[in-house]
């Protein structure tokens, strides 16, 4: 049995499946995929490694106790990169159960079940465990048009239901290294892209509606401010902090690309007016729709990731520009996987949710 292996929860997402396929790429050590498969999971994400002999896959919930535990006594894992997670604002706005069952209580068994697992290992193994948990800068709340950018010591002040589940599992994770000494380090990402997201994103559902003719909804006067970071870019500071990250520390990631939302729409359109000039509308500006703002919208993140570049010398690769177009491309280039992620029941959210 392979003893030195690594454990990804929600693998078969957006960032946990590019994760997965950038450390196959990378890296040495074995790694096994927990997910739950819900609407955002997607095994096609992964289907040119599902062979892999580095690879395995388990279809199940963190939140199932047994499963966790049988998983830990069998694999013995030398690390949790703890990725799953619901994540999606608006839909943590229409039914906030789901969020506080995986985000709060899903990390709660989790962390108890490793804590069970890792209290049991030698000391050397105890010491070279890390539980890493990926967080967000929503926790941070928002800032104003001159405030200075988020800090890993900036207090937390969740706005949505989303960002307060991540803030709970946020604090859970921190009184697990301090009560128990379980070497934990977090990291807090900026909002990311590229290939592999889940078409309800603002970045894919811009790219989908646009090449299909359909209204681009932007929120309110399309003025909020958000930080991008390129997915490959989180990835390998993931994989940064987990190979060389202090137990007990946070890392802000972001990408150093602050945008209004309406701007990275132009921006989109502006690349498809070059890629797609054959489509039912061009420009593909002509297409922006202000729609209601949604409830308790956050105006600005930005996150300063002094700390992460200092101390572990990591730093994004992609400018936005280099970033987006090769987006965009992907989206382009991958009609089945695009199809085969928009269901009936993906059709009828989008229809529900931009229903003004």
């Amino acid at each position: 049995m392979e003893t030195s292996q690594i454990l990804i929860t929600g693998g078969a997402g957006f960032i946990g499946s590019n994760f997965i396929l950038q450390w196959l790429a990378c890296e040495t050590t074995p790694l096994v995929n927990l997910d739950k498969l819900t609407y955002a999971g997607n095994l096609g994400n992964l289907e040119s490694v599902a062979s892999h002999p580095r690879y395995a896959f388990v279809h199940g919930d963190i939140g199932d106790r047994p499963l966790v535990q049988d998983i830990l006594q069998r694999r013995q894992p030398r690390g949790i990169v703890h990725f799953a997670a619901e994540s999606h604002v608006d839909r943590s706005i229409h039914g906030p159960d789901d969020f506080v069952r995986t985000n709060v209580n899903g990390t709660f068994n989790l962390l108890e079940e490793v804590r069970s697992y890792w209290s049991g290992l030698p000391p050397r193994e105890q010491d070279a465990f890390r539980f890493l948990h990926v967080s967000t800068d929503e926790v941070y709340g928002s800032l104003g048009p001159g405030d200075p950018s988020f800090s890993e010591n900036t207090p937390l002040a969740p706005n949505s239901p989303y960002s307060a589940t991540k803030a709970a599992s946020d604090h859970l994770v921190r009184a697990y290294r301090h009560t128990y000494g379980l070497p934990v380090v977090t990291t807090r990402c900026s909002n990311n892209y590229g290939p592999y997201q889940f078409p309800e994103k603002l970045i894919p559902l811009m790219i989908l509606n646009a090449i299909g003719g359909q209204p681009l909804p932007v929120y309110g006067d399309g003025q909020n401010v958000r930080d991008w970071v390129f997915v490959a870019d989180h990835c390998e500071a993931v994989r940064t902090v987990l190979a060389h990250g202090v137990c007990g520390e946070t890392y802000n990631i972001g990408g150093c690309n602050q945008k209004r939302n309406l701007d990275l729409v132009g921006e989109i359109c502006e690349i498809l007016d070059e890629l797609r000039p054959a489509d039912p509308v061009v420009p593909h500006s002509a297409l922006i729709t202000f729609v209601k703002d949604r409830p308790g919208h956050d105006r600005r993140y930005a996150m300063d990731t002094g700390k992460i570049e200092r101390e572990l010398n990591w730093r994004p690769r992609e400018t936005f520009a280099s970033g987006i177009r090769k987006t965009v491309e992907w989206y382009l280039a991958h009609p089945d996987w695009v199809r085969d992620v928009t269901s009936g029941s993906y059709r009828q959210w989008m229809a529900t949710q931009y229903s003004q």
